[in-house]
Order: C-alpha cells, then structure tokens, then sequence
C-alpha cells in the first residue's frame, strides 16, 4: 500500500513538472501565466459603455496591462471616450488604474482586486467636467476591472497539485507575467 502511494505521488510530481510554465525553485513548484495571457482573458470583456447621470456616456475600451513587480500589482491603462448632451463634441481621455490580485478556489480563478485609480484625465474637456468625471473615476474603475477573471487554473492542473498534497498559494506579479506558488494544502478536517 504505501509502495502505491509512493508510485502515484512519483507519478503525479512527474505530470506536473511536465505542465507548461512550471519551474521547480528549492522543490517549491510554481508556474507563471505570461502577461500576454492575461491580457487576452481581460480583452473579453471590454469596452464597456457606463452612462453618467444622463449628461454623458463613457466607453472604456481594452485596458494595456503592465506588471509592477515592486508594488506585486498590475497597472490598467485604458482609453475612454467621453460624449453625449452635456459635452458639444466627443473627447478622449484615459483611465489608469493599479490592482492587486487574488487566488478564488471556488471556480479556480485568479481575479483583480484591491483596485486604486491611478489617473483619469481628458486634456481637451474643462476642468470642471474633468473634476466631475474625477468623482466618477473610481466608481468607474471599480465597474471596470474589479473581480475581473484574467486566469482560470485547469482542473487536471488541480487534480496533480491535489495528489502531491499542494495547492496555489501566494501571486507574485514579475516582469513576465504572475506567478503561482505552490504550498501544502491544509488537511481536511473531518465533520464530528
């Protein structure tokens, strides 16, 4: 019996350090989803269109992600078009936000969250419609990007971590993409 366990966590190390992006570092496992990648699951959902009390619209259209290693954040810089009754013609600007992110193992995601509006302006608008939008930004941010999916984590890639007794752990954004550490999973605790 214990010759098999041995055998199929032998076999489940094996299949994993075969996964695509898995490094060993100090026999931690861990991968690292290329930026690229993110930027593509995030350029799903965009643009988006938000109205502004019935004097405007904005359309934000698809964020350019940039990795801030130093700050282990991701920044979002996106165009947004302003127009509408309030405004005499269409102005473009630009939204910048900064974010966190979180691993949910209920759907296996990685997520944003912990999102900060870094910048929003439009050169040509009057300052007072800017300072309108400006208490609008973070609200439009939030509606934006918070909780937004940018990774899913493929059930087989699951199925080997659960066999070597491993499961996803701290996010580290580098210069290439965010990494997944691998640690212990906690035991499961029987009821009563």
């Amino acid at each position: 019996m214990h010759r098999r366990s041995l055998l199929n966590h032998l076999t489940a190390a094996c299949a994993l350090a075969s996964l695509p992006g898995l490094a060993q570092a100090q026999a931690q496992p861990r991968w690292t989803v290329p930026l690229e990648q993110l930027q593509e699951r995030v350029a799903q959902r965009f643009p988006l269109r938000y109205p502004v009390q019935g004097m405007l619209d904005l359309t934000v259209h698809t964020p350019q992600l940039a990795a801030l290693p130093a700050a282990n954040r991701l920044s979002a810089a996106m165009a947004v078009d302003a127009a509408g009754q309030a405004l005499r013609r269409a102005h473009s600007g630009q939204l910048v936000v900064e974010f966190a992110l979180r691993y949910e193992p209920s759907d296996r995601t990685v997520r944003a969250h912990q999102l900060r509006l870094a910048r929003l302006q439009f050169p040509t608008l009057q300052p007072a419609v800017v300072e309108l939008l400006n208490v609008y930004g973070p609200a439009l941010a939030q509606q934006s990007l918070m909780e937004v999916v940018l990774h899913q984590v493929k059930p087989q890639e699951l199925a080997l971590l659960d066999g070597l007794g491993l499961q996803p752990g701290p996010l580290v954004v580098t210069e290439r993409g965010v990494t997944v550490e691998m640690v212990p999973a906690a035991p499961v605790r029987s009821p009563g």
